[in-house]
């Protein structure tokens, strides 16, 4: 019989049972539900609401039926429709009458709302270790590479050379926002809603600041009413989650692109390729193609949950029960795939030789050539056409701007002086970029040691979180 059955006569039929019950899904927070059970008890019991000896037979209970759940032991019953009464429910009939007392003052809703908010806080922590990884991955591949010079594109089109450590270290950046993001998405979660009951509050003189410190928030929510219906938290874990999707599948498709023959910049290791059943000759960059396409899914439960809160009432709407799976499901699959991507990019070789071949091509330093031109008071504009006539001259003559004599630089324009071999080197076209955030050495050693002593701040914080 269910815990709210007292007004009805009738029971729900199976089908209706198993359609309405969440305990598939929800049964994943039975720590945290425990761990807000056994909060809620000890306050209970401090604020004279229920004694201190069914408070200690309530909090051992529920740490036996915890030591249960990790033992595979515990049975859990469709017919209890969530892990919160699937746990009460055996804890009365384990401890008697004190495990009846436990939901005084509290009701599922803002215990359910307290079990997402701790869940999504483990989420979160546990996505900004394995962010931490890859970061700490892309400042190895910067350092190990810090001289390769490849060609940087716009529009899938050569453009100008670039460091190979300025690129790995661009990924370094977009990871390190998604930590910022989680950061965040931590800290919105991280306000404590239990003791707002079903929505108008309770008339037992709870101590809600006890159990929010005891449950590590922040500090607790302070109307009832958004308290039991307020999901943004999990939108903003969803949200971030689907950004960092994005920035992976961005990665991993040069991943693809670069170990491909066309371009030949990296190689995969063999543990993170696969090959063909008919084609022998094949190795293919599998796993960066499902990083890539698992993205959609990730975007797909952020786009579940905006629609699914769309257009709900206040307060609590058993559609809510639909907003833990795709964050479940997002999280999991950010979980693996940066997993994943770690361990590929940690283990794929580096072919500098292919990659400085392609950035002879493409003309990659007509823009220098245009900047030599300005630089003696040629106006940019100029320049950029003057320049413009050269490329054109090397493409009917097959062949690159270092190709090209003296006397076809002076052609165009009087300017060009035997120094202008200079402008077409392609290690100092790279060196002389040293503003900040430029691609030049200085540059880049400059952001790589920001990189690495952010890294370390974020390492540290997420460490210390962990011992505590």
């Amino acid at each position: 019989m269910a815990l709210w059955s007292g007004r009805f006569e009738e029971g729900v039929s199976e089908f209706t049972q198993e359609f309405g019950a969440s305990l598939p899904v929800d049964k994943a927070m039975y720590k945290q539900d425990i761990a807000g059970s056994c909060a809620h008890a000890k306050m209970l019991a401090n604020q004279g609401i229920i004694s201190q000896d069914d408070a200690q037979a309530i909090v051992a209970g529920l740490k036996d039926i915890q030591a249960q759940i990790e033992a595979g032991e515990f049975e859990f019953d469709i017919n209890n429709e969530d892990i919160h009464m699937s746990i009460e429910s055996v804890l009365t009939q384990n401890i008697g009458d004190a495990g009846a007392r436990l939901h005084t003052g509290r009701s599922r809703n803002d215990q359910v709302a307290t079990d997402s908010r701790l869940y999504a806080r483990y989420l979160c922590d546990d996505l900004m270790e394995c962010i931490n990884d890859l970061r700490g991955v892309l400042v190895q591949l910067a350092k190990d590479n810090f001289d390769v010079i490849l060609p940087g594109f716009t529009h899938l089109q050569h453009a100008q050379p670039v460091l190979f450590s300025h690129h790995m270290l661009a990924y370094y950046w977009m990871f390190a926002r998604d930590f910022a993001r989680l950061e965040n998405a931590r800290a919105a979660a991280n306000i404590c809603p239990l003791g707002s009951a079903a929505l108008a509050g309770t008339t037992y003189p709870l101590d809600r600041l006890a159990t929010a410190e005891e449950l590590g928030f922040d500090g607790v929510t302070l109307n009832s009413l958004d308290a039991v219906s307020d999901r943004d938290f999990l939108l903003d874990l969803d949200y971030a989650c689907a950004v960092a999707m994005m920035h992976l599948s961005r990665l991993c498709e040069e991943i693809v692109l670069w170990s491909s023959s066309e371009f030949g910049y990296i190689t995969l290791s063999d543990s993170f390729s696969t090959g063909s059943s008919i084609m022998p000759q094949k190795k293919n960059p599998d796993f960066a193609e499902l990083t890539r396409g698992k993205t959609g899914r990730v975007v797909g439960d952020l786009v579940a949950l905006l629609v699914t809160m769309k257009s709900l009432p206040l307060a609590y709407n058993k559609d809510l029960q639909e907003d833990k799976e795709g964050v479940m499901d997002a999280a999991k699959t950010l979980h693996d795939c940066l997993t994943c991507v770690c361990g590929m990019m940690s283990t794929m070789k580096v072919n500098e030789d292919a990659m400085m071949a392609a950035a002879s091509k493409g003309y990659l330093a007509a823009t220098d050539v245009a900047d030599y031109l300005a630089k003696k008071g040629l106006p940019f504009r100029k320049a950029h056409e003057v320049v413009g006539h050269l490329v054109h001259t090397c493409e009917v003559r097959g062949c690159d701007l270092s190709d090209l004599t003296l006397d076809d630089f002076k052609a165009e324009c009087d300017l060009f002086e035997a120094d202008i071999t200079g402008a077409l080197d392609l290690p100092s076209i790279v060196a002389a970029r040293n503003t900040i955030g430029g691609t030049g050495h200085e540059a880049v050693r400059e952001q790589l040691a920001a990189a690495e002593v952010k890294l370390a701040v974020d390492v540290k914080l997420v460490e210390g979180r962990k011992e505590a």
